[in-house]
């Protein structure tokens, strides 16, 4: 079962990596991208090394995927074109949810065969011991303890410096003073008129 759940998935990654390469509307070629990072987190999945399958759905479809999305769809694309085309590619996306809905039984089932001892041993990890994300984390959070903090300060001064030079000044624009909003009455915010039935309010 293990070979038949490689094959799928390395067939799925080239065939999603070709669609993704001349598909002529790059939101099609960035969704057919996550469909190509699903099949590879299947595939290190099946050689026991589920912490990278986790990075690969967390980084890279969660983020960097999506952040593709996002600036492809910032470019000049008919969106009217691509909701037109809906009905006529819906049963385009109802196949490949069902391949991926087969691809994710094999792969649980392929997992759940047994028989991984010699993907482990690929990995570096004794078969019968502590699966890789204990190993790591670990590892992580003892020897390397200062390194991660260390990387986590670098990350954090990135952000910070991000968000002060986009937050510069600029003139012409009225900013926002809280001391005002909250010195303000009720009676200066709003007023209570009672018009006449049918003759409305004049501003």
């Amino acid at each position: 079962m293990q070979i038949f759940a490689f094959y799928l998935f390395a067939s799925m990654i080239i065939a999603s990596a070709a669609f993704c390469i001349f598909a002529r509307n790059p939101v099609h070629s960035v969704l057919w991208l996550i469909l190509a990072f699903f099949n590879g987190a299947g595939l290190m999945l099946l050689v026991g090394a589920e912490f990278i399958a986790a990075l690969l759905i967390i980084v890279y479809v969660g983020a960097v995927a999506v952040l593709f999305l996002f600036v492809v769809m910032m470019l000049d694309i008919d969106f009217a074109e691509l909701r037109a085309g809906f009905m006529k590619n819906l049963p385009l996306g109802i196949l490949l949810a069902l391949v991926l809905l087969a691809e994710i039984i094999f792969g649980v089932g392929a997992w759940n065969a047994g028989g991984m001892g010699e993907a482990t041993a690929v990995i570096g990890l004794p078969a019968g011991g502590p699966s890789n994300i204990e190993t790591l984390g670990s590892l992580l959070y003892t020897k390397y303890i200062f390194l991660f903090e260390a990387a986590g300060l670098v990350l954090l001064v990135a952000m910070v410096g991000a968000i002060v030079l986009t937050s510069r000044k600029r003139g012409g624009v009225r900013a926002q003073n809280i001391q005002d909003q909250v010195r303000r009455r009720p009676e200066d915010a709003t007023r209570n008129i009672q018009p006449e039935v049918g003759k409305g309010v004049e501003l």
